[in-house]
């Protein structure tokens, strides 16, 4: 009688069995799988908020520096500045912005240091150049492009505009369009290119300085 009631208390404290070790595993490391795709996918979209952030950033102060210097086209002389005559191929100039101001003086003369100066597209370098034509001088803006676009608004005397690949005395806003491409991140989609867009006024050109 005591021999049976002792074999009953021992058979109900026994472990688990192998099966039940076994399940509780796979579960547990279903679970972490679970928990490290998650953290994994927060990381991963971290870092490509983060890159696109700087990538923006770098174009933004890439179009203040040029529409800076692109609003100052036609100061000192009597056009807004900007050189069609290289526009033989239209599309050259939707990539090309070739411009003239006298910032250094008012002699008339367009020939000292930043007063000729060409944006364009290097494709092979995938950047924006910024060439001196008066130094002789080309230094990059920013890199990481994929293309930039520029786009001409003609004016006309009652105010009305539309909108050209090549410049014209009557010019007096340009669009640059610049398309910055993204860092590639793993886990996310590649080859992302994001589009940033600065609208510039020739505040010097004969139909902007009429509306003062």
């Amino acid at each position: 009688m005591k021999r049976s009631v002792r074999s009953k208390r021992i058979s109900v404290q026994r472990g688990f069995s192998l099966i039940e070790l076994l399940l509780s595993m796979a579960i547990t490391l279903i679970i972490m799988a679970a928990a490290v795709a998650v953290f994994t996918a927060a990381l991963s979209t971290r870092e490509r908020e983060s890159g696109r952030t700087d990538a923006i950033t770098s174009a933004q102060a890439a179009l203040s520096v040029m529409s800076r210097e692109i609003g100052n086209a036609g100061y000192g002389i009597s056009s807004n500045g900007l050189v069609s005559a290289e526009c033989v191929d239209p599309d050259f100039c939707a990539k090309k912005l070739r411009f003239r101001t006298n910032v250094s003086n008012q002699n008339g003369t367009t020939s000292d240091a930043g007063e000729d100066v060409t944006y364009f597209f290097d494709s092979a370098s995938q950047s924006v150049v910024r060439f001196d034509q008066n130094v002789g001088v080309t230094s990059g803006i920013i890199n990481r492009v994929s293309d930039v676009d520029f786009v001409y608004h003609q004016y006309a005397a009652n105010g009305t505009s539309t909108a050209s690949i090549v410049p014209t005395i009557e010019t007096g806003r340009v669009t640059i369009t610049l398309s910055v491409i993204l860092p590639d991140v793993q886990g996310q989609p590649t080859n992302r290119v994001e589009q940033v867009r600065s609208d510039v006024t020739l505040r010097n050109s004969p139909y902007m300085l009429g509306q003062y």
